[in-house]
């Protein structure tokens, strides 16, 4: 079967606000980069369009009818995914296995600066039943119980959750698109009062506005238009049973990473991920996640992570860095495209046009994001040149 790889990939934001963009004009500007990038024309080159977002957060119905336009999809296969960006490169990967298609461009967005009810959208995602109800204060609640749980299971301490917020926004101060990157360090972290018990504003990643557009191509597609081509070697996604009820939620853990991870290592061949892949570019909306990622990833023993964190192996210049770019505690979630930002700080990586944070020697690299509660579904990918 045909192998997939990147050829193209363009960006627009990773900012608090845009201003002076509206999300369709953010669309517009980052397929243009990631149409430069690749050297196509959307209008003759382009077999196939995905464009992932969710009508909550646009604050319009149907709002998949506004994806053609500013990605250049008019009139040709044009369909959206109600979910990460990295569940729709998944659709661009099975299309181009088909053979039927060459070229596939892959779009997602985030404009939470226009959003005004982000409390209430959380609340509508809640369990109709058991938490709604309870009109919580704040709907992260539930993240400062999986990370309590996360605590309890592995013997992990505040201070690891603190190391890794710390270890993340210091790693953004090299990365532009980084906005909220600091030095900040575990004390100051400690110190700050808990936003949701046990987590400091430090440890929750704040909003960003963002859009990022990836071109996929078969492989003789890909060898014709680039040098530097990204192989998609494998890639994986899964969500969590019981959705959004907190009865059936295993607390402290993200089962559907671990499923997406085997898919696709699977696809890979890859049985040892530490040992086999260069860095990981994985979620971190909130501190906890990152070590529970790296468990379900299996790029840390079971209930490990915060002991290899600690000895540094984590670490911009330790033996496996993770989130080099900073992750989203530095860059900022951007709703659906928030997968999409760790493939492009990985696709960056893996050209050697990272800038001020580039690694050095790297082919390989696992990409991780998961959409939190309470939906909690995982997609996993892995690249390579």
């Amino acid at each position: 079967m045909v192998r997939v790889a990147i050829v193209g990939i363009g960006w627009y934001g990773f900012k608090p606000s845009v201003p002076e963009l509206s999300f369709r004009e953010m669309m517009f500007e980052a397929s243009s980069r990631a149409y430069m990038d690749a050297g196509v024309d959307p209008r003759s080159d382009v077999d196939a369009f995905v464009s992932c977002q969710e009508d909550y957060w646009e604050g319009i119905a149907i709002t998949d009818e506004f994806a053609p336009e500013p990605i250049g999809g008019v009139l040709r296969p044009t369909f959206t995914v109600a979910g990460d960006g990295l569940q729709g490169i998944a659709q661009a990967y099975m299309l181009i296995k088909t053979g039927y298609f060459d070229v596939v461009a892959v779009e997602s967005h985030a404009k939470p600066s226009d959003v005004e009810s982000l409390q209430e959208i959380y609340e509508l995602a809640m369990d109709p039943h058991y938490i709604r109800p309870l009109g919580v204060a704040n709907p992260f609640f539930m993240a400062g119980l999986d990370a309590t749980a996360y605590l309890e299971r592995t013997g992990a301490t505040r201070e690891h959750l603190a190391m890794v917020a710390a270890k993340n926004r210091n790693n953004g101060l090299l990365n532009p698109r980084a906005s909220y990157a600091s030095r900040v360090t575990v004390d100051e972290i400690l110190d700050a009062e808990p936003a949701v018990y046990p987590l400091t504003r430090y440890e929750i990643a704040s909003f960003a506005d963002a859009a990022v557009v990836v071109v996929l191509a078969s492989e003789e597609k890909a060898r014709e238009l680039t040098d530097t081509p990204v192989w998609l070697e494998g890639i994986g996604w899964a969500t969590e049973a019981g959705t959004g009820s907190p009865e059936w939620h295993l607390w402290g853990m993200m089962p559907s990473m671990r499923v997406a991870a085997d898919m696709a290592y699977s696809m890979a061949g890859i049985s040892d991920p530490m040992g086999q892949t260069d860095f990981a570019e994985v979620e971190d909306r909130f501190s906890y996640a990152e070590l529970v990622a790296l468990e379900e990833l299996r790029i840390a023993p079971e209930s490990a992570a915060h002991k290899l964190l600690e000895q540094g192996v984590f670490d911009y210049q330790g033996r496996y860095p993770v989130n080099p770019s900073g992750g989203s505690l530095s860059m900022g979630v951007a709703f659906e495209a928030t997968g999409l930002a760790r493939l492009l700080e990985a696709v960056l990586q893996l050209r050697g046009e990272a800038g001020a944070h580039q690694l050095e020697g790297v082919e390989r690299a696992v990409v991780a994001s998961w959409r939190g509660p309470p939906t909690r579904t995982s997609m996993v990918a892995v690249l390579s040149v």
